[in-house]
């Protein structure tokens, strides 16, 4: 978890950096910022308050992690903190290299050093580097002795931090520990921010294995189960159902466990294993089979595990337990099939 309560901005470099695509140059500042302790206060809560418990990142590269640019610039800001500036102006260039789609927007870069952030109750530093590429439109008032004027102006809404990344000094060898955000250009040819520029994959803890083990229950449930099995619809949102009581009510999870619970019979128990197989080679992940249960992971994939049954363009039957109260039959003078539901009393 990450708490900024007490955290300091100990120094700060600003560029421009616009998109090289376009030809629209790269502003280097030619030295550190100069702040005050109110504005510092403004760009801890811009800089931090994005940040929530998503899970955690960190860099790699495919043949030398020291030849992972963003890597090797923040461990000698970490290694040497005079050297901020210095770094910040690499990774500017870099950053502008890398900017060449035209979806990428032209904005500031701000590279800071920033000290005593709580991460997971301990007290660490964090370089964190952000950019800023939406303009909000304010209205200033002016005082006159007998009368107000209105202006327009444009600036920065400290409450919509645009991308940023923490890089947390902890875990250096193997690649630090890394949050981000990244609330702008959402198509996947505009993914350079995470996959271009840092370069970094998510990390393989128990938000990570959470998140993906229940990835996997609703791909099971919803692809895999329907093929392999005569299933009703009933049947599956059961069976999603006793999935998610699994993950609220335990606090670590065990594959053994799971499948002796949840699908129960031996058919299932063996189809579910050899699905996971699959899921885990058609997305190039790796399932841990004990984890201890990220409550922060369930509370963000809770609606993965919403059972609703469509009845034609008529009904929706939102199910969320006990199959026993629900059955499925079939109308021969109609021809049309029908569900039965059994209930004590209507809200």
């Amino acid at each position: 978890m990450i708490n900024h309560e007490l955290a300091t901005l100990s120094s700060l470099s600003i560029h421009k950096v616009g998109n090289k695509g376009k030809e629209e140059g790269l502003q280097l500042s030619t030295k550190l910022a100069e702040t005050d302790e109110d504005i510092d206060e403004l760009l801890i809560h811009y800089f931090l308050s994005s940040f929530k418990e998503n899970g955690f990142f960190q860099f790699i590269h495919e043949t030398d992690l020291e030849m992972n640019e963003v890597y090797a610039y923040v461990s000698e800001i970490f290694n040497d903190h005079s050297s901020l500036h210095e770094q910040s102006i690499k990774l500017a260039k870099y950053l502008y290299g890398q900017s060449v789609h035209p979806n990428i927007k032209a904005g500031e870069f701000y590279v800071t050093l920033i000290k005593d952030v709580h991460l997971n109750g301990e007290l660490t530093d964090a370089i964190g580097l952000f950019k800023s590429e939406s303009k909000d439109t304010f209205l200033k008032i002016h005082t006159r002795s007998e009368s107000f004027d209105i202006k327009s102006d444009a600036g920065i809404n400290i409450n919509k931090l645009d991308k940023g990344c923490l890089i947390f000094n902890q875990e250096k060898e193997d690649g630090f520990m890394v949050s981000v955000v990244d609330r702008t250009n959402k198509e996947t040819e505009a993914h350079f921010w995470v996959d271009q520029f840092l370069q970094i994959q998510q990390r393989s803890d128990s938000f990570f294995n959470t998140e993906q083990a229940i990835n996997l229950c609703k791909s099971y449930v919803h692809r895999q189960l329907p093929e392999e099995f005569d299933i009703s619809k009933a049947d599956q949102a059961n069976l999603l159902n006793k999935s998610a009581n699994f993950f609220k009510e335990k606090e670590n999870f065990e594959l053994a466990e799971f499948a002796h619970e949840v699908m129960q019979e031996p058919e299932l128990v063996k189809s579910f294993s050899e699905y996971k197989s699959k899921f885990e080679d058609e997305l190039d992940v790796q399932i841990s089979d004990e984890f201890s249960i990220s409550q922060a992971a369930l509370k963000k994939k809770q609606r993965v595990f919403k059972s609703v049954i469509k009845l034609d363009k008529n009904f929706h039957v939102y199910v969320h337990g006990n199959r026993d109260n629900i059955l499925k039959g079939f109308d021969e003078e109609s021809g049309l099939n029908y569900y039965q539901l059994f209930f004590k009393e209507e809200k």
